[in-house]
């Protein structure tokens, strides 16, 4: 929250959103940078917090899109009138 802190628990999934004033970024020292470096990192599954990331979506079919028809080319102003009527554009 604008000028302070505000802790929240939510179930989730869920959706967080943030102002663009919130991030402003911190800056690692050089030796802390090294530090980092030697620590081990843990490698987690989704499933050792729980969550089942089975798909929920079946995909039945894909293909392509229809090729666009050739246009024509019109003489006049008029012309184009015409067939933007006939279409019933206009």
């Amino acid at each position: 929250v604008d000028g302070g802190l505000q802790t929240i628990a939510v179930s989730l999934p869920a959706v967080v959103t943030a102002d663009l004033r919130l991030n402003e970024p911190r800056y690692a020292s050089l030796p802390n940078i090294m530090k980092a470096k030697k620590k081990p990192l843990e490698e987690k599954t989704a499933g050792d917090y729980g969550v089942d990331v089975a798909p929920r979506l079946e995909v039945v079919s894909v293909r392509e899109p229809e090729g666009r028809k050739a246009g024509i080319k019109v003489g006049s102003v008029d012309e184009l009138l015409g067939k933007l009527k006939e279409a019933g554009v206009i």
